[in-house]
């Protein structure tokens, strides 16, 4: 007892330890940035004066007391784009190149050093690290504090661009914010924005005017809070299944995606790339549905073998999205093996980003590569995703900068790198001339979106969240994306004074529909969410939160289900992240129905006759692992024997 009592003593005081170690670091560190960031902040000029000339109104961002071209809305876009990049001096040009991730604090105010209610901040400098150390002005945000307060934000960071030399205004990019699910991933929950399905069950739905309506609410809700580029579309063709974003596609069919795809530029976008507008940045290209073995090329080796020899077929939908006018183009992580003479990453090939994407497809739009394809992303020493650098591994830092903008690259996501590219200038081995190059592409859409003229929002855009045709539009939606693959014996419908007892749903039905114990349930309901990480090796902890893994459910978790779904009747709602193995739920199930992302009531109504389903699946169910590892990852309808084929749906 006596050695008990000492060791518990001694682990306590070591505990206190280490508490106070880490107070006296998140201490350290808060001093350390709050005077950093005075330093770089007492770097600042004044606000731009709004001057008179000829009787017109303009912004002097320059403060020079006089009308240059770039000022002057009446001039030819491209004559103010060459005027504002003669002005440029190298450190702003570096900047302008690099577009990285920007931390918001909850009350709207610039994030200027860790908040620890957000873990991403942890990953993230300073904005004015970013913004005056390193003269960035294209930011990415995944904040989703409330509407009043990312407005303050917004205008706050436009008035800080404003006081920089140039007054160079920012560029606010997001990924997709308009899904149900609050969950972390790809997606931003955003909880005042209308909710649609995923990209998945639009495919499902397969009507290109219901997408370009969603991506015209998209556009009007994007630019209530000041983001003027969509991080998507996704055109990427799911041939693969183990891959773990083949939720954020439109499925397998490389045509129907094209249609969709150029819908949702088209709704993003307008006619043409306007103040209107949200420019679309369409990735990944060449198409990165059809990784080898699934394995999300986010991490090593990061390969598309294409076994199949169906590149072509993973073009379509970019060809689509080409011929709208898609304003940008982010290129997958992964090596193309044995599609060009070198294999690297796609963002280092020049024969993908010149002689394919520029040559072959005329694209002058904004190439922009995907996050992190040259740094190692780590925090506190922890590493959190190494490098993208696929196939030039052995290059340092200023040779993969070197490589990236020779293969006709314009803009690098995710890294904050332009002390290196200014040292990479000075040394020759990048030449000036080449970041002109691509910062002429990069300010001319600036202008287009209007940033230059009119960068603040009044707030009268916040109205949009409040519109209730945008919320219906988006519930009726999520209705049409239900797919019933089974109904045994016309089991569903349900009478509505069925009982039935739900498992595995999150939301509280109580209010809405009377809840009984399984003794008592006539009928059961099982939710279940495509199996992930199963057989995942993960080198870093990103990896673990990336890698899909196998898509069968493990012999626990059928132990679990399939005594259940056999007590009684029984119906399974499966939440299609991926093409799940469904095989031995479908056999003790009366009924299955595939879910893309929807409201579990609106999953209940439908179960329960409030409407029919109308929708077919996007994509194959395969019906064992054995024929995923036998298809071909590049090649779409080849698994053997599936259990539902592509297209398949029933309604009643």
């Amino acid at each position: 007892m006596i050695l008990i009592k000492r060791f518990l003593k001694i682990l306590g005081i070591g505990l206190l330890s280490l508490i106070l170690l880490l107070l006296l670091s998140i201490l350290i560190f808060s001093i350390k940035s709050k005077r950093q960031s005075s330093s770089y902040l007492s770097q600042l000029g004044p606000e731009a004066p709004t001057l008179m000339i000829n009787g017109e109104s303009y912004r002097d961002l320059n403060k020079n007391g006089k009308r240059d071209l770039y000022e002057n809305i009446n001039e030819p876009i491209e004559n103010r784009v060459e005027d504002l990049i003669s002005q440029m001096n190298l450190q702003e040009k570096a900047g302008s190149v690099f577009i990285n991730m920007i931390g918001v604090n909850p009350d709207g105010s610039l994030m200027e050093q860790a908040n620890f209610s957000d873990p991403f901040s942890l990953l993230m400098d300073s904005s004015s690290e970013m913004m005056i150390n390193n003269n960035m002005n294209h930011f990415n945000t995944r904040a989703a504090y409330p509407k009043e307060n990312m407005l303050k934000w917004y205008n706050s960071i436009q008035k800080r661009g404003e006081r920089t030399r140039l007054g160079i205004p920012i560029t606010i990019a997001s990924d997709p914010r308009h899904g149900v699910p609050n969950t972390f991933g790809a997606s931003i929950y955003t909880p005042y924005f209308s909710k649609w399905p995923s990209a998945l069950g639009f495919g499902a739905i397969g009507d290109s005017t219901l997408v370009q309506e969603y991506a015209e609410i998209v556009r009007d809700e994007y630019s209530a809070l000041g983001i003027k580029v969509a991080l998507g579309p996704m055109a990427d063709v799911a041939t693969e299944p183990r891959w773990t974003r083949v939720n954020g596609t439109f499925g397998e069919n490389a045509s129907v995606n094209a249609q969709l795809t150029a819908a949702y530029i088209k709704g993003l976008q307008g006619d043409s790339i306007n103040s209107n507008s949200v420019m679309a940045m369409v990735k990944h290209f060449p198409g990165s549905g059809a990784l080898d073995e699934g394995k999300d090329s986010h991490f090593p080796p990061g390969i598309q073998s294409y076994k199949g020899k169906q590149f072509d077929y993973h073009l379509k939908p970019f060809e689509a999205a080409f011929e709208t006018g898609v304003g940008s183009v982010m290129p997958f992580y992964s090596i193309p093996k044995g599609i060009t003479s070198e294999d690297v990453a796609a963002s280092y090939n020049k024969e993908i980003i010149t002689d394919l994407l520029r040559n072959r497809y005329g694209f002058e739009g904004i190439v922009c590569t995907d996050w992190g394809i040259i740094s190692d992303i780590k925090a506190f020493g922890i590493l959190f995703k190494p490098a993208s650098a696929h196939g030039v591994e052995s290059l340092n830092t200023e040779e993969r900068l070197k490589k990236i903008f020779d293969a006709g690259v314009d803009m690098i996501g995710g890294e904050s790198l332009s002390q290196e590219l200014v040292e990479a200038i000075e040394s020759k081995l990048i030449s000036e001339e080449r970041i002109d190059k691509s910062l002429r592409r990069i300010m001319k859409e600036k202008f287009r979106l209007g940033l230059f003229d009119q960068p603040y929002l009044d707030g009268k855009g916040l109205e949009v969240f409040s519109n209730p045709k945008n919320t219906q539009l988006g519930i009726d939606a999520q209705k049409k994306s239900l797919v019933l693959l089974k109904n045994e014996s016309n089991i569903l419908p349900l009478d509505k004074k069925t009982k039935v007892y739900l498992h595995g749903f999150d939301l509280d039905l109580s209010d809405n529909l009377k809840l009984y114990s399984l003794e008592e349930a006539e009928v059961i309901i099982i939710k279940v969410k495509t199996p992930k990480g199963e057989g995942v090796e993960a080198k870093s902890l990103m990896q673990k939160l990336f890698e899909g893994g196998n898509l069968d459910f493990t012999a626990e978790q059928l132990e679990e289900l399939i005594p259940l779904l056999k007590s009684k009747p029984s119906i399974v709602v499966a939440n299609l992240q991926r093409p799940a193995i469904l095989t031995e739920l479908d056999k003790a199930a009366k009924a299955v129905v595939a879910d893309f992302d929807v409201s579990e009531e609106i999953i209940l109504d439908l179960i329960f006759g409030e409407f029919s389903p109308s929708a077919t699946l996007p994509i194959q169910l395969p019906s064992s692992m054995q024929s995923v590892v036998e298809q071909l990852e590049d090649t779409p309808f080849d698994a053997k024997n599936p259990l539902y084929e592509y297209g398949h749906g029933l309604t009643y």
